[in-house]
């Protein structure tokens, strides 16, 4: 068993009737957020309260707030939160460019509740003031005087305000008058750090099981029977889909019923969260270059017209796996559900999948003359290389919580 803890703390509405927690990031029983990445933080927020302790331990009824970094509020990997229960907190830091401005409005769009954090107004905030149903005033960072002036240039938007880090009485009575919604502080209610311990789940197991994912005519009676031979994938998976987040009207106590309700694809994001929060011992560097290896594999072979670029992918990946893991490769693939064809290419570069791993790896080591394959051109090959670094390091930051 591992310890897992995770921090939150009431929301008041204005009768003080708790109207929701934020979930804090807590690495121990210290009442403390002691990170030095946003991204991580997140991804260990949200992993431990959809996958571990489960949302309705940690809010019962009542909605969630969770910070959102620009990594989860644009990258790829768009994780599965309940509209009905969570709110989706902007963090003051990042920047309203066209992408994150455009991210927004699709989740506002989706039905999402957006709230806006530690805001302090400025004009090129407006894009992000007109999707936001909540605005979380930061109390200790309006400067003596200005809170009136401040909440004045939000007259004009249809928004609730949330007074947070109140301190006194004072301070909470003031923001009443103001006509402030919600309230948050130390005065109401310090954090509760919560803790627990979370079932493992085999790092082998839980690749294994992205490795058939790959396959998009893998049947639910695979996956069945793969997630079923680890305790833990199997744990994670039921608790998961029985949470008050999916509000089922019968219990699921099958792994088959679950996988056929998840659908490949939420079985997908689930398991690489699973992976991808299961490897913090390992190099930060070492699962972008993964990343890198497996995208730039599925461009080569769609630049030729294969019919199969997910095979690509699935070799790039997993030829990182024996840094990652600590194991030989070959005794890692005995234990996968690969072809012949892929295991050839991932041991000895054989075929077509292998001819584009070793182009990959030789641009990796600079290896110009070696980076060939079929009739790409080295443009088409650099082409595809800087695409995919540009995809690695936006999903390495997103699901690993790190900045390249």
């Amino acid at each position: 068993m591992q310890d897992i803890y995770i921090g939150r703390q009431p929301i008041y509405d204005r009768n003080l009737n708790v109207y929701a927690y934020e979930l804090l990031f807590r690495s121990g029983l210290e009442n403390a957020a002691m990170f030095s990445d946003g991204d991580r933080a997140t991804s260990h927020v949200i992993n431990n309260a959809f996958l571990e302790f489960g949302l309705e331990k940690l809010v019962g009824r009542h909605r969630a707030f969770i910070n959102l970094t620009r990594a989860f509020l644009t990258g790829e990997w768009q994780l599965p939160f309940p509209k009905d229960r969570i709110v989706l907190e902007v963090l003051e830091d990042i920047e309203p460019d066209a992408a994150v401005i455009g991210a927004v409005r699709e989740l506002r769009r989706s039905g999402h509740t957006l709230a806006l954090d530690d805001f302090l107004y400025h004009d090129k905030l407006r894009p992000l003031i007109e999707h936001a149903d909540i605005i979380k005033i930061d109390l200790m960072a309006v400067p003596d005087g200005e809170l009136v002036a401040h909440l004045d240039q939000l007259r004009g938007y249809p928004v609730h305000l949330l007074a947070e880090k109140i301190e006194t009485l004072e301070q909470f009575e003031q923001c009443r008058e103001l006509g402030f919604d919600y309230f948050q502080g130390y005065f109401l209610s310090r954090p509760q750090v919560i803790s627990g311990q979370a079932v493992p789940a085999s790092g082998l197991a839980t690749v294994r099981l992205l490795a058939q994912l790959q396959d998009p005519d893998v049947t639910p009676e695979e996956l069945e029977a793969l997630i079923s031979q680890d305790l833990g994938l199997s744990y994670k998976l039921l608790r998961y889909i029985n949470s008050a987040f999916f509000a089922l009207p019968r219990k699921v106590d099958s792994i088959r019923q679950a996988v056929v309700y998840l659908g490949n694809r939420t079985i997908k994001t689930w398991a690489t969260l699973l992976v991808f929060c299961g490897v913090e011992d390992r190099p930060t560097d070492l699962m972008t270059i993964a990343m890198l290896r497996a995208r730039m594999c599925q461009l080569l072979a769609e630049k030729t017209g294969d019919a199969e670029p997910e095979i690509y992918f699935t070799a790039g990946l997993f030829s990182a796996l024996e840094a990652l893991l600590g194991m030989p490769l070959d005794q890692i693939l005995e234990a996968l559900p690969l072809s012949d064809t892929l295991k050839a290419a991932l041991l000895h570069h054989q075929g077509a999948i292998g001819e584009a791993l070793s182009c990959v790896l030789a641009y990796e080591r600079t290896q110009w003359d070696s980076a060939q394959f079929r009739d790409l051109t080295p443009a088409g090959i650099t082409e595809a290389y800087v695409e995919a670094a540009r995809w690695a390091d936006e999903t390495t930051e997103l699901l690993l919580g790190t900045t390249n």
